[in-house]
């Protein structure tokens, strides 16, 4: 993977990143300023604020309040205090053209890039799903099974982990459970819709750690770290594969799902199969061929975006960004309404939670926590990944595993780590596979959970964890495993 220049530049460049709006603007005078001492009261005051925020997330259902407003209320308090104590720098930025601009102390700290790869994906994946091709994809794969339960778990597994890849956990879960009901109340065997939804949602955050792009705290900490779209997936892709197969393999015999024996069973499950139509959800053949080159344009786009010119300096922001408006021409007349479909609960959840990070760097609450690992830190190399993995994991299992991932990227990044560190590794492994130990770890499994319902399947807290806690620990082990042998390798 890709290393920095010096192990030494790394915190000044993250510091820059962090406080002057990632590295567009640049005020020399934060360069060789030293870290400010900030009385340990104070300190504990603000740990104090980013625990009742995380306890809020955690019970977000029973507040019924979305995450945006609770993050975005902290956020508020947060720069209130600091500001009446004087912990933030208030003053002009000077960018590289010796311009001076006044933006509000708080502006800075937002991470754009991410807010634009969110923003830019979501409306690509919102507006190509118009062509009906992940209907298409998903129909021939259940006509393919030939009806066959099995083999409909491998299938439709493996698409799981596909389309959280190429699109998010949540559109993946949406699409493939919804098929999955259908598919399976047409082959008469709905009584296997709890272990085919449970698997399904278990793999999505498996699926999600396949691409630089496959979920947020992969974004987050790959683009901390400099991790490049390539480099991810060469890293991820091999244990991805493994615990893939491992997962499928453990559900067939947890949630007997067995395959079809009898040739009367055989003929019958592929004549109700034969009466899927993959084309009946194509509105049009042409945006369908369009909706494929553009994905394939996307995928290498992103792969080589680090390498190619002009690209490179724009970042992945741009490319989502340009990517979704290149396909908003389709809809050109009806662009409002997938702007209306942003979720922006979420990108203002991102955007409030980079402010109050930034206020938490200020009053020394990450220095607080990176005391912590370093502590870790000193158990050996492997030790310390190991202890990183497993620790964000729980952690990401109680809790939203996004200000986890901001939080721990920003110490991580403060220690100088260069991107090809197993530490980064841990800390992603351990955020997306720390979902699938409760039915909150994630949002996708809060997803399978809430179809089980409509389908009027009871799965209790206690009971998903019950059922999907011999997933997990099989998963993080494998990981463990991985971060062994590649430690060894390399």
């Amino acid at each position: 993977m890709r290393n920095h220049k010096a192990p030494g530049s790394r915190p000044l460049r993250f510091k820059m990143a962090s406080l002057l709006a990632f590295a567009l603007f640049a005020n020399p005078a934060f360069a060789n300023e030293p870290a400010h001492t900030v009385d340990p009261s104070v300190t504990w005051l603000f740990t104090g604020i980013l625990l009742a925020m995380v306890a809020c997330l955690a019970f977000e259902e029973k507040l019924h309040a979305k995450k945006s407003l609770i993050t975005g209320l902290f956020a508020l308090l947060s720069l209130l205090i600091a500001t009446a104590l004087e912990l933030l720098p208030f003053g002009p930025v000077v960018n590289i053209f010796n311009e001076s601009l006044h933006l509000p102390v708080y502006i800075p700290g937002i991470d754009w890039e991410v807010i634009a790869i969110i923003v830019g994906a979501s409306l690509f994946v919102d507006v190509t799903s118009k062509s009906g091709l992940f209907s298409y994809l998903a129909i021939r794969l259940t006509k393919a099974s030939k009806g066959d339960p099995r083999k409909l778990l491998i299938y439709y597994g493996c698409m799981t982990v596909l389309f959280s890849a190429l699109l998010n956990n949540v559109t993946a879960m949406i699409i493939i459970g919804s098929l999955t009901g259908v598919s399976l109340a047409k082959l008469n065997q709905s009584k296997l819709l709890l272990g085919f939804l449970l698997t399904e949602g278990l793999l999505t955050n498996i699926g999600g750690l396949l691409t630089l792009i496959s979920s947020v705290p992969n974004i987050i900490l790959g683009n901390i770290a400099g991790i490049t779209f390539l480099d991810f997936f060469l890293f991820a892709a091999p244990f991805v594969v493994i615990s893939t197969w491992a997962t499928l393999l453990l559900a067939a015999r947890v949630f007997r799902i067995e395959p079809l024996t009898g040739e009367v069973d055989k003929s019958r499950a592929e004549a109700l199969v034969a009466g899927f139509d993959e084309s009946e959800g194509i509105p049009s053949a042409a945006f369908f061929k369009v909706s494929i080159v553009l994905f394939g344009l996307l995928i290498l786009t992103f792969s080589l975006q680090s390498v190619l010119p002009l690209l490179s300096e724009l970042g992945m922001g741009f490319v989502a960004l340009l990517f979704a408006f290149i396909a908003l021409i389709r809809f050109r007349n009806d662009v409002d309404e997938f702007y209306r479909g942003i979720d922006w609960d979420l990108i203002f959840f991102f955007i409030t939670l980079f402010m109050l990070i930034n206020v938490m760097e200020h009053a020394q609450v990450l220095a607080l926590i990176g005391t912590g690992l370093v502590s870790l830190l000193e158990l050996g190399a492997m030790a310390s990944s190991l202890a990183l993995l497993w620790s964000s994991a729980i952690a990401s299992s109680v809790t939203d595993n996004i200000p986890l991932a901001a939080m721990l990227g920003k110490i991580l990044a403060s220690m100088g780590l260069p991107s090809d560190s197993l530490l980064w590794w841990s800390v992603i492994f351990g955020a997306n596979l720390g979902g699938n130990i409760t039915p909150i770890g994630s949002a996708s499994t809060v997803v399978a959970v809430t179809l089980m319902h409509k389908a009027n399947i009871k799965l209790s807290f206690s009971g998903f964890v019950a059922k999907a806690f011999i997933f997990a620990v099989l998963q993080l082990l494998l990981a463990s495993l991985y971060l062994f042998i590649v430690a060894r390798l390399f």
